[in-house]
């Protein structure tokens, strides 16, 4: 295989001018770095291998990855580490929080249709084909090809691709696996096709993903879970298990604010994927619709940035939610809605701190969900259509999670499961302790960054 890719790099060395000239009729008016990306790309080669022995190189794919490698970043630029990242999925938006000038986004970024999930459809899959996902990811495999010349390291954080472009770059890297858990097949019934095939390899990794990770190159490998970094140990693929580093960006103590601790709360977790997401606050706001409680509701409802507060607004006007300027519940809510005894709090960018003031959620979203599984609040799904949040995105969800999130198939038995989570405190601390265990102690991304250290830049 590896003398495979190198013959294919060397063709696609001597193409690239043709290439590049081929394609610039294509390139969408939409990428964030257009051609000013090329030019800083060439500042990146001269003016970053000066000023430090090595460079790092952060590869990513998906917003949970995203958040996850920034965090790690964050921890290299207080060593004066240069760094460049490459976001695979998206604009990378989370990392424009960075203000340094040791830090650098680069690449061909593109917000595609299916939002990063065209491996679960096809439909999706032809989306993003037509939008150009093959032709951005063959320029960005040209840039990582160019890495080994300027002497830098990887950090691959997320499945097979990153992995991939980091072992062809023919750089030292190492690789954070953080999508793919063994709970998932090992969890449940164990009926289905894939549970057999993953039992099979004795591992939710494939066998092509765990060959690329016994290159000699890859100085370190770290997975998301113990029994994941067993398995793989198992096979002589010797991975490291620190803790879950989703769990280092969401604050864990709440503080008992009077306004809202004699209420039931809820969060509300639609996903970052727009207009998925819209489609998903319009059936939890139905169901909440007929949700009755004697006592006070409050729902919380963070936004990400890209949201358009106005579409939002629209839909709570949909459900009977009216604007209530004279409520104020001192927890840096930007708008309150009230519809009878429920009432609803927006902010934008808020999820870190309203997380952990929910007794339950209702969440159609990734990284969100299994944080607050984290924290120990339990919640239900109710699976849409997609393109991310499938009915066999949630059920893989639920097992990963071990049942601390529950799928439900309809209205229905939301609302039953919805009520017992509230009444029943007995209940949900139970549901609460499996979210805990299955997602692990927060501190792991201080000690992916000592590892990293010692074995990848030493």
């Amino acid at each position: 295989m590896e003398g495979i890719t190198r013959k294919f790099v060397l063709v696609l060395r001597k193409a690239a001018p043709r290439f590049e000239l081929g394609i610039k009729d294509l390139q969408s008016s939409a990428l964030p770095l257009g051609h000013a990306a090329e030019k800083g790309l060439v500042e990146s080669f001269n003016d970053l291998n000066s000023k430090a022995t090595h460079s790092l190189l952060f590869i990513c794919n998906g917003h949970g990855e995203d958040v996850i490698a920034l965090e790690i970043i964050k921890r290299f630029l207080k060593k004066n580490k240069n760094i460049e990242v490459l976001p695979l999925v998206g604009n990378g938006d989370v990392f424009n929080s960075i203000k340094s000038k040791n830090f650098r986004k680069i690449g061909y970024l593109k917000n595609l249709p299916s939002g990063g999930f065209s491996n679960q459809s096809l439909k999706g899959f032809l989306l993003d084909l037509f939008a150009g996902f093959l032709i951005d990811n063959l320029k960005n495999f040209l840039i990582i090809r160019q890495k080994s010349k300027h002497k830098y390291k990887i950090i691959a954080v997320g499945d097979f691709l990153p992995l991939f472009f980091a072992w062809s770059s023919e750089c030292e890297f190492c690789f954070v696996g953080t999508p793919k858990s063994d709970h998932t097949w090992s969890s449940g019934p164990g009926w289905s096709l894939s549970d057999f095939y993953h039992k099979l390899k004795g591992s939710e990794w494939d066998p092509w993903e765990m060959f690329l990770m016994k290159s000699p190159r890859c100085k370190t490998l770290i997975m998301r879970d113990e029994i994941t970094a067993n398995n793989l140990t198992r096979k002589k693929i010797y991975a490291k298990y620190f803790g879950n580093p989703m769990m280092d960006f969401v604050y864990k103590k709440s503080e008992k604010i009077s306004n809202i601790i004699s209420s039931q709360r809820i969060i509300l977790l639609i996903g970052s994927r727009y207009p998925e997401a819209l489609n998903n606050l319009d059936h939890f706001l139905n169901c909440l619709h007929d949700f009755n409680l004697s006592e006070n509701l409050i729902i919380f409802l963070p936004l990400t940035l890209n949201a358009n507060e106005i579409k939002i607004q629209s839909y709570l006007n949909k459900y009977g939610f009216l604007k209530d300027s004279k409520s104020k519940f001192m927890i840096d809510e930007d708008s309150v809605w009230k519809s009878n005894k429920k009432y609803i709090l927006i902010g934008k960018n808020k999820f870190n701190l309203w997380a952990n003031k929910a007794d339950v959620g209702l969440s159609n979203a990734g990284t969100a969900t299994e944080q607050i599984a984290g924290l120990g609040i339990p919640s239900l799904s109710l699976p849409g259509s997609g393109p991310q949040f499938t009915k066999s995105f949630a059920k893989r969800q639920s097992r990963l999670l071990g049942g601390s999130v529950l799928v439900c198939r309809n209205k229905k038995i939301l609302l039953r499961r919805l009520s017992l989570l509230l009444r029943e405190k007995v209940y949900r601390l139970e549901q609460a302790k499996i979210g805990k265990k299955r997602m692990g102690k927060p501190g792991a991304s201080n000690k992916i960054v000592d590892s990293i250290n010692y074995h990848l830049l030493s």
